[in-house]
């Protein structure tokens, strides 16, 4: 046998003994970048072989949750992308004003940033205190960073500019306070976001949303697990709710192409209309 072949057979008799044990679901994630990311943990966990490693995830769940941290995506900024939360608060907050309670949902939220730039956004369109905002990952690890509302201070500089960029009528430093070369941001900000675990691979829909995010996520999944999360989103959307993701991602070529219309062709926000 190729030692490539042998490599991939190692790969899915990690994954499976991974999903069978721990019930966490990476099979259909893009098999490249599962490569590189299993291969670093197991440089770093000092070993040599992809079937070592799988002995030890098996038998050290601290060995897993450094694993699931790896092969978890954690790329992400305060206000990301800032014409994207521009052209939300141009051409949907006017939308979402129309409604008397809105629910928002950020699938794979990371360590938070995006969900607060959110939340900071709705305070200052006066629509937060009438807005719930679910913060979801897959890593319980990053969802307690999230939680916290800790960032490091020295980013602070970076973010202000995307959020001026991105339409904030504020002094930035209004929303946290500095200590310890940390920026803490205001505990207001947590009053209406709930932090939950949430596995898009396995987990089903929990409400209906008037808006979903998944932003940089899709691009790491396999076709397979693309349609499936889509069908997600789909059935978890109100009728006209609206879709942001990703600028390398898109709705094309998935079972719901047809059920959306495109709400701003520059960015990638998709309105369900059937």
């Amino acid at each position: 046998m190729e030692r490539e072949e042998l490599e991939d057979v190692e790969i899915q008799l990690l994954l499976e003994g991974i999903y069978r044990y721990y019930g966490f679901d990476f099979r259909n994630y893009a098999l490249a970048s599962l490569k590189r990311r299993i291969w670093n943990t197991v440089k770093t966990e000092g070993l040599t072989t992809i079937s070592g490693l799988q002995e030890k995830v098996l038998h050290e769940p601290e060995c897993l949750e450094r694993l699931v941290l790896n092969l978890s995506i954690n790329v992400t900024a305060m206000f990301r992308d800032p014409s994207f939360f521009l052209t939300f608060r141009k051409k949907v907050i006017p939308i979402l004003r129309t409604y008397p309670f809105i629910r928002i949902w950020h699938a794979g939220c990371s360590t938070g940033e995006e969900v607060y730039s959110m939340a900071i956004l709705l305070k200052e369109e006066g629509l937060y205190h009438r807005s719930r905002l679910y913060a979801t990952d897959i890593n319980e690890t990053v969802l307690r960073k999230a939680k916290s509302g800790i960032f490091p201070l020295a980013m602070m500089q970076e973010y202000t500019q995307n959020y001026i960029q991105a339409g904030g009528n504020k002094s930035f430093s209004e929303y946290y306070t500095a200590a310890y070369g940390n920026a803490i941001f205001s505990s207001e900000l947590k009053e209406n976001i709930i932090f939950s675990l949430h596995n898009l691979a396995t987990d089903n829909s929990f409400n209906e949303f008037h808006v979903i995010f998944c932003r940089n996520v899709l691009i790491y999944f396999n076709k397979i697990l693309q349609h499936r999360v889509h069908k997600l989103f789909y059935e978890s959307l109100i009728r006209f709710g609206i879709l942001g993701l990703g600028r390398q991602e898109s709705i094309r070529f998935t079972p719901h192409e047809q059920d959306y219309e495109q709400l701003v062709s520059s960015e990638k926000f998709y309105r369900r209309v059937s």
